[in-house]
Protein backbone atom coordinates (compact mmCIF):
# COMPACT_ATOMS: atom_id res chain seq x y z
CA UNK A 1 0.00 0.00 0.00
CA UNK A 2 1.14 3.59 -0.86
CA UNK A 3 1.40 5.11 2.54
CA UNK A 4 2.77 8.94 0.83
CA UNK A 5 5.10 10.65 -1.36
CA UNK A 6 8.69 10.35 0.33
CA UNK A 7 11.18 12.13 -1.98
CA UNK A 8 10.79 13.71 -5.64
CA UNK A 9 13.64 14.37 -7.64
CA UNK A 10 14.52 17.06 -10.28
CA UNK A 11 17.56 16.73 -12.74
CA UNK A 12 19.89 19.20 -13.39
CA UNK A 13 23.48 19.46 -15.81
CA UNK A 14 24.41 21.61 -12.70
CA UNK A 15 23.18 20.91 -9.47
CA UNK A 16 25.18 23.12 -7.19
CA UNK A 17 23.02 26.34 -9.32
CA UNK A 18 20.26 24.46 -8.97
CA UNK A 19 20.13 23.92 -5.15
CA UNK A 20 21.29 27.71 -5.10
CA UNK A 21 18.07 28.46 -7.03
CA UNK A 22 15.69 26.60 -5.24
CA UNK A 23 17.10 27.41 -1.73
CA UNK A 24 16.52 31.13 -2.63
CA UNK A 25 13.25 30.03 -3.90
CA UNK A 26 12.02 28.27 -0.95
CA UNK A 27 13.80 30.06 1.66
CA UNK A 28 15.99 27.29 3.48
CA UNK A 29 18.98 25.70 2.55
CA UNK A 30 19.83 22.05 1.37
CA UNK A 31 20.09 19.65 4.25
CA UNK A 32 22.03 17.11 2.70
CA UNK A 33 24.12 16.75 0.12
CA UNK A 34 26.84 14.48 -2.23
CA UNK A 35 29.52 14.50 -4.59
CA UNK A 36 30.77 12.27 -6.64
CA UNK A 37 34.08 10.98 -5.95
CA UNK A 38 35.57 13.44 -8.40
CA UNK A 39 34.05 16.01 -6.38
CA UNK A 40 30.86 17.26 -8.82
CA UNK A 41 27.92 18.08 -6.80
CA UNK A 42 25.89 15.40 -7.68
CA UNK A 43 22.76 15.23 -5.35
CA UNK A 44 21.58 17.86 -2.85
CA UNK A 45 18.01 17.73 -0.72
CA UNK A 46 15.51 19.71 1.02
CA UNK A 47 12.82 19.06 3.48
CA UNK A 48 9.87 21.08 3.35
CA UNK A 49 6.50 21.95 4.11
CA UNK A 50 3.48 20.32 6.98
CA UNK A 51 5.45 16.74 6.45
CA UNK A 52 8.73 17.47 5.73
CA UNK A 53 8.45 16.18 2.40
CA UNK A 54 12.15 15.84 0.48
CA UNK A 55 12.57 17.90 -2.70
CA UNK A 56 16.33 15.98 -3.76
CA UNK A 57 18.30 17.61 -6.88
CA UNK A 58 20.08 14.88 -8.72
CA UNK A 59 22.92 15.69 -11.59
CA UNK A 60 21.06 14.38 -14.94
CA UNK A 61 23.94 12.35 -15.57
CA UNK A 62 22.03 10.07 -13.53
CA UNK A 63 18.50 10.17 -14.81
CA UNK A 64 17.18 6.89 -16.22
CA UNK A 65 14.95 8.23 -19.43
CA UNK A 66 16.71 11.35 -20.15
CA UNK A 67 14.84 13.42 -22.17
CA UNK A 68 15.24 16.82 -24.77
CA UNK A 69 12.05 19.10 -22.97
CA UNK A 70 10.63 18.89 -19.89
CA UNK A 71 9.40 15.76 -18.22
CA UNK A 72 8.22 13.62 -15.99
CA UNK A 73 5.22 12.96 -13.59
CA UNK A 74 3.88 15.92 -12.44
CA UNK A 75 4.20 16.20 -8.45
CA UNK A 76 1.53 18.73 -7.47
CA UNK A 77 2.78 20.97 -4.42
CA UNK A 78 0.10 22.52 -1.63
CA UNK A 79 0.43 26.33 -1.90
CA UNK A 80 -1.99 28.82 -0.02
CA UNK A 81 -1.79 31.06 -2.40
CA UNK A 82 -1.73 30.09 -6.11
CA UNK A 83 -1.60 33.19 -8.07
CA UNK A 84 1.60 34.69 -5.68
CA UNK A 85 3.47 31.59 -5.78
CA UNK A 86 3.44 31.53 -9.58
CA UNK A 87 4.68 35.01 -9.27
CA UNK A 88 7.17 34.54 -7.21
CA UNK A 89 8.70 31.32 -9.38
CA UNK A 90 8.13 33.43 -12.57
CA UNK A 91 10.44 36.32 -10.83
CA UNK A 92 13.09 33.62 -10.19
CA UNK A 93 12.93 32.20 -14.07
CA UNK A 94 10.58 29.55 -14.14
CA UNK A 95 8.80 29.39 -17.04
CA UNK A 96 4.84 28.46 -17.55
CA UNK A 97 4.29 24.83 -18.50
CA UNK A 98 0.23 24.48 -18.21
CA UNK A 99 -1.73 28.09 -17.21
CA UNK A 100 -3.85 28.00 -14.08
CA UNK A 101 -6.86 25.35 -14.04
CA UNK A 102 -10.03 25.00 -11.54
CA UNK A 103 -10.43 21.44 -11.02
CA UNK A 104 -13.60 22.06 -8.80
CA UNK A 105 -14.53 24.26 -5.48
CA UNK A 106 -11.17 24.15 -3.91
CA UNK A 107 -8.51 23.03 -6.22
CA UNK A 108 -6.58 24.95 -8.97
CA UNK A 109 -3.50 23.50 -10.16
CA UNK A 110 -0.17 24.59 -12.35
CA UNK A 111 2.94 23.68 -13.29
CA UNK A 112 6.27 25.80 -14.24
CA UNK A 113 9.35 24.72 -15.88
CA UNK A 114 12.33 25.66 -13.88
CA UNK A 115 15.60 26.95 -15.09
CA UNK A 116 17.02 23.57 -14.84
CA UNK A 117 13.35 22.08 -17.40
CA UNK A 118 11.68 20.23 -14.78
CA UNK A 119 7.97 20.32 -14.32
CA UNK A 120 7.02 22.13 -11.29
CA UNK A 121 3.32 21.52 -10.13
CA UNK A 122 1.72 23.81 -7.77
CA UNK A 123 -1.97 23.50 -6.58
CA UNK A 124 -4.26 25.11 -3.94
CA UNK A 125 -5.98 21.92 -2.42
CA UNK A 126 -8.79 22.22 0.67
CA UNK A 127 -8.36 18.05 0.57
CA UNK A 128 -4.88 19.32 1.69
CA UNK A 129 -5.62 21.93 4.29
CA UNK A 130 -7.87 19.79 6.21
CA UNK A 131 -5.56 17.03 6.53
CA UNK A 132 -2.61 19.16 7.76
CA UNK A 133 -5.08 21.00 9.93
CA UNK A 134 -6.24 17.83 11.52
CA UNK A 135 -2.49 16.10 11.89
CA UNK A 136 -1.82 19.84 13.62
CA UNK A 137 -4.49 19.14 16.00
CA UNK A 138 -3.10 15.67 16.83
CA UNK A 139 0.18 17.35 17.42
Amino acid sequence: MLRGMTTVTYFADDVAEARDWYAAFLGVEAYFERSTPDGVPAYAEFRIGDYQAELGLKHRRFEVTPSDGPSGAVLYWAVDDLAATLRRLAEFGAKVHDEPRVWGEGYETASVVDPFGNVLGVMTNVHYLAIAEQNKDRG
